[in-house]
C-alpha cells in the first residue's frame, strides 16, 4: 500500500491546477489513514480523556468511595466481594513472617531470629494505638479499606510519644486512618498535591492529615492548615489503587462496576417486589354478557352499596355459588421470572471479572467438576497473589522493618555484633496459599515438592497459617509424651524405621 503522505501522479496534477484543492486532498488522505477506533461516528460515541492522571481522581475519588461504602452497608453482594478479596489477600491469620537475619557468614542467625519472633508474638496482641485490634485484624482493616476506598493509611510511631502507651515491650505502634483524613487540597507554594507534599521528582515528603475525622462533628471539612498536621513521609504508610503513572491518590477497585452493582441490586429488588405482589393475587370472577347481569340481584349493604364478593379458596374447595355465565379466572403474574437466574449469573460473571474475584466466590455457585473449579482458582489466584504482593510491599514489610529497628533501639532485641542492620530485618513474607479443593491431591503435591527440594517445610506450614517453630514444639512434646506412655504412631518416622529394622533382624 502506498504511503498516504507521498504525493501520487494525480496529486501532483491537482496541485499544479489548484494548490488549494491539492492541500485539502492531502489532508483528507491523512485523516483517512488514522485508526478507525480513533474516529467517532453516528453509531459509536467518542470519549476523550486528555486530562492528567490526577484530574479524574480529584473529581471523582470521594464520590466513588462514598457510593461503595453505601453499597457495602446495604448490598449483600458488595459486602461479600469485599470479604472475599480481603480474606484472600490477608487470610484468617494475616501475612506470615519468617525472620531470616543473616550473620556475616551468610547463615541465618537462629538465636536472633527466635528472639525477634518472641517479641513479635507479644507485639501482635496490641499493635495499634487504640489497643482494640490484634495484628491479623489490623491487616484486614487496612486491606478492606484499600479495596473499598482505593487507598488506606497508617502512621508508624516509635519511642516515647505524648499520651501514648505502647501495647508491648517494643515501643512501636501503628495509627490507622482512612483516606478522609488526608484532604484533597493543593498548595503550589508548599508543593502539596491532593494532600501529599511532593518533591520536584514526585516523591512524597510529607502528608497533611486532619487532626480529627472531618465528618465526626468535631471539625468541619476544611482545607485550612489549622485543622491539619504535617507528618513526614518516613512515618506514613500509604497503599493506593492507581491506574496511571504519576497518579497520587487511589480510586476504589469498584469504580468500573458500581453501575452494574446498582443495576443488579435494583433488578433483584424489583423481582422480589413483583413476586411479593403476585403472592397476594388470587382469582377473579368472569361474568358473561352485560345483559346477563341483573344489578338488582347483587348483594348490597344497609346503605344500598354493592358489597364486595368474597369466595373462600382452600385446597380442595368446590365453588358452587357462581351465577349463570360466570367462571373463575386465575391471575398469572409471570412470577417468579424463570430468566432471573440466567441473567443474574451473566451479570455476576462480568462483575467478578471487573473486581478481580472468582465468580464462584461472588455468586456462591460451586457447580462444576474438580478440574473446572481448579482451573478457575488457578487463573484467579494470580490476581490474589498480585494484590498480596502489593499489600506486603506497601504495608507489612515496612511495618516489620520498623519493628526490628524499634526493638534494636530500645534494647529489647538488640542486633547482634557483626550483623549489619540491613540484614537484620530480612524476612520471608508468606501470603495465603491456594485453598485445597481435593485435600488428598493437594497434600500429595506439597509432599512431592518438599521431597524434591522445590519447597521447604517451613513454607508449607506458613501457607497453612501456622508458625513452624510452634509446630516443632508441639510435635516434640507430643513425641515425648507418647514415648513415655509406650505409644508409637505411623507419623513417627524414627520409630517406624527402628521397628522395620527390628523385624528385619528377626527374619534373619
Amino acid at each position: 500500500m502506498a504511503d498516504p503522505v507521498t504525493p501520487t501522479l494525480p496529486d501532483r496534477l491537482v496541485n499544479w491546477l489548484s494548490p488549494e484543492k491539492g492541500i485539502r486532498r492531502m489532508n483528507a488522505r491523512r485523516i483517512q489513514a488514522y485508526y478507525e477506533a480513533a474516529k467517532p461516528s453516528r453509531t459509536r460515541k467518542f470519549r476523550r480523556d486528555s486530562g492528567g492522571p490526577n484530574v479524574q481522581v480529584f473529581q471523582g475519588a470521594v464520590a466513588i468511595r462514598n457510593q461503595v461504602r453505601h453499597l457495602e452497608q446495604n448490598h449483600d453482594i458488595t459486602r461479600g466481594i469485599l470479604r472475599t478479596l480481603t480474606t484472600n489477600i490477608v487470610g484468617p491469620k494475616g501475612i506470615g513472617i519468617e525472620p531470616q537475619p543473616r550473620s556475616s557468614d551468610g547463615k541465618v542467625h537462629k538465636d536472633y531470629a527466635k528472639a525477634l519472633l518472641d517479641a513479635w508474638r507479644e507485639w501482635q496482641m496490641k499493635p495499634e494505638v487504640t489497643g482494640q485490634y490484634h495484628w491479623a485484624r489490623v491487616q484486614r482493616l487496612l486491606a478492606n479499606t484499600w479495596i473499598r476506598d482505593g487507598e488506606s493509611f497508617a502512621q508508624m510511631l516509635t519511642g516515647p510519644v505524648p499520651a501514648l502507651t505502647h501495647g508491648s515491650s517494643v515501643p512501636f505502634s501503628l495509627e490507622m486512618f482512612e483516606p478522609d483524613m488526608v484532604p484533597f487540597f493543593n498548595d503550589t507554594r508548599l508543593g502539596v498535591r491532593q494532600g501529599i507534599e511532593l518533591s520536584a521528582w514526585g516523591r512524597p515528603r510529607a502528608y497533611w492529615v486532619h487532626k480529627n475525622h472531618p465528618t465526626d462533628g468535631i471539625v468541619m471539612l476544611s482545607s485550612s492548615r489549622d485543622d491539619m498536621k504535617r507528618i513526614t513521609a518516613d512515618k506514613v504508610l500509604h497503599i493506593a489503587s492507581t491506574d496511571r503513572i504519576g497518579q497520587v491518590r487511589g480510586v476504589s477497585e469498584f469504580a468500573s462496576v458500581i453501575t452494574r452493582l446498582e443495576d443488579i441490586k435494583d433488578y433483584e429488588e424489583s423481582e422480589r417486589v413483583a413476586a411479593k405482589i403476585s403472592a397476594l393475587l388470587t382469582a377473579y370472577v368472569k361474568r358473561g354478557n352485560p345483559e346477563m347481569l341483573d344489578p338488582d340481584t347483587l348483594p348490597r349493604d344497609i346503605e344500598g352499596n354493592i358489597e364486595p364478593r368474597e369466595i373462600s379458596m382452600q385446597p380442595g374447595t368446590i365453588i358452587d355459588t357462581l351465577e349463570i355465565g360466570e367462571e373463575i379466572g386465575m391471575i398469572d403474574s409471570k412470577r417468579p421470572n424463570p430468566n432471573l437466574i440466567t441473567f443474574r449469573q451473566g451479570q455476576l460473571k462480568a462483575l467478578a471479572a471487573g473486581v478481580g474475584a472468582t465468580y464462584s466466590s461472588v455468586a456462591r455457585d460451586y457447580n462444576g467438576t474438580f478440574s473446572s473449579q481448579r482451573q478457575e482458582l488457578v487463573e484467579q489466584w494470580v490476581n490474589y497473589a498480585t494484590l498480596t504482593d502489593e499489600f506486603v510491599g506497601n504495608m507489612v514489610q515496612p511495618i516489620w522493618e520498623g519493628f526490628v529497628r524499634a526493638a534494636d533501639l530500645s534494647g529489647v532485641v538488640p542486633i547482634p555484633r557483626g550483623m549489619s542492620p540491613e540484614s537484620a530485618n530480612d524476612a520471608l513474607f508468606i501470603g495465603q496459599s491456594m485453598p485445597w479443593i481435593d485435600p488428598l491431591k493437594e497434600a500429595k503435591a506439597w509432599t512431592e515438592l518438599v521431597r524434591a527440594g522445590f519447597a521447604s517445610e517451613a513454607e508449607v506450614m506458613r501457607k497453612r497459617g501456622v508458625n513452624p517453630l510452634d509446630v516443632l514444639d508441639q510435635i516434640d512434646k507430643f513425641r515425648q509424651d507418647a514415648k513415655a506412655r509406650g505409644l508409637v504412631f505411623d507419623s513417627d518416622a524414627a520409630w517406624k524405621t527402628i521397628s522395620e529394622n527390628m523385624h528385619a533382624d528377626d527374619d534373619d
